[in-house]
């Protein structure tokens, strides 16, 4: 090459210091960071080297708006970038665990990224009864709830999500076989082809199960991520919790200690809250679980 051209481009799609980065114009480049790992993050902007005709190298990582993380004792995995909005996927077939769909609606409200729940499988009218309270719940504590069956009535999911996700970046995450890739492949028909296209590219087999990706959709685009069943909020502070859950924060200012952890302490509002029926006992259960983890890692003894 005569000489080096620099330029910047999407992060489209990420394994580990390999990278996918697109540029305005539409082209797919192979990406590798060098001499770090990990800090590449789908929906990233890139100051891109390039060093091939279709590879380049990120020479830096532009100031993100956003980012998601989830997060276990041993390390935090972000999720991406640069987004405007998450989409939680979960259906009654298989069961859903309501403790995720929590969390991940705790990791966004501590991010300052607005969220949406999708009902998917609708159809499953048996089990409306089930899910109907948790469906209420979620409205309660002020998430957008849609209903949708992809597989079912794929043009009446198609109208209600398409106004939902157009002009804006949306991660979609989800446990596995909740439909999450039903609704991508129903939405962006050729996503799942472009996935293969990565596999092949890098060879990387099924592993790639295990990256998020980039699809330009509708005047923004749709972030897929692998299905998995836990969301770890290890990276969350004591703080983060009490500020992301709104039935502990609406009511931390009646407390009769300013520094009440809601815990054993007496004079405790959201304890009363609990006693009086105004608070979920399973929703408590879920903030004191969290509260004790991150007192424990805040003391060191964790």
């Amino acid at each position: 090459m005569a000489e080096s051209v620099r330029f910047n481009a999407r992060v489209v799609s990420t394994h580990g210091k390999h990278s996918f980065v697109e540029k305005n114009d539409g082209t797919v480049l192979e990406a590798t960071r060098k001499g770090k790992k990990g800090d590449v993050v789908v929906g990233d902007i890139a100051q891109c080297l390039q060093t091939s005709p279709t590879q380049v190298s990120v020479e830096k990582i532009e100031p993100r708006k956003s980012l998601l993380y989830r997060s276990d004792d041993l390390r935090t995995k972000p999720l991406a970038a640069n987004i405007d909005q998450v989409a939680v996927v979960f259906a009654t077939r298989p069961s859903y665990n309501p403790h995720f769909i929590w969390k991940a609606l705790l990791a966004a409200e501590t991010a300052d990224i607005p969220t949406v729940i999708i009902r998917n499988k609708c159809d499953y009218i048996q089990d409306e009864a089930a899910v109907r309270p948790f469906i209420d719940q979620l409205k309660e504590l002020g998430a957008e709830v849609v209903e949708v069956s992809a597989t079912k009535d794929p043009e009446k999911t198609r109208e209600i999500l398409e106004p939902i996700f157009r002009d804006k970046i949306t991660l979609l995450i989800g446990q596995s076989g909740m439909g999450k890739s039903t609704i991508l492949n129903l939405l962006i028909p050729g996503a799942a082809q472009r996935t293969q296209e990565y596999s092949v590219a890098l060879d990387l087999g099924k592993q790639t199960t295990t990256a998020a990706r980039w699809f330009n959709f509708e005047g923004g685009a749709l972030v897929d991520s692998p299905g998995f069943q836990e969301f770890g909020l290890s990276h969350l502070t004591l703080n983060d919790i009490m500020r992301g859950m709104p039935e502990i924060r609406d009511r931390v200012e009646h407390c009769r200690f300013t520094n009440c952890r809601h815990l054993q302490e007496p004079g405790c509002a959201v304890k009363k809250a609990v006693e009086d029926g105004e608070i979920d006992p399973e929703r408590y259960a879920f903030y004191k679980e969290l509260a004790e983890e991150a007192i424990a890692r805040e003391s060191g003894r964790y």
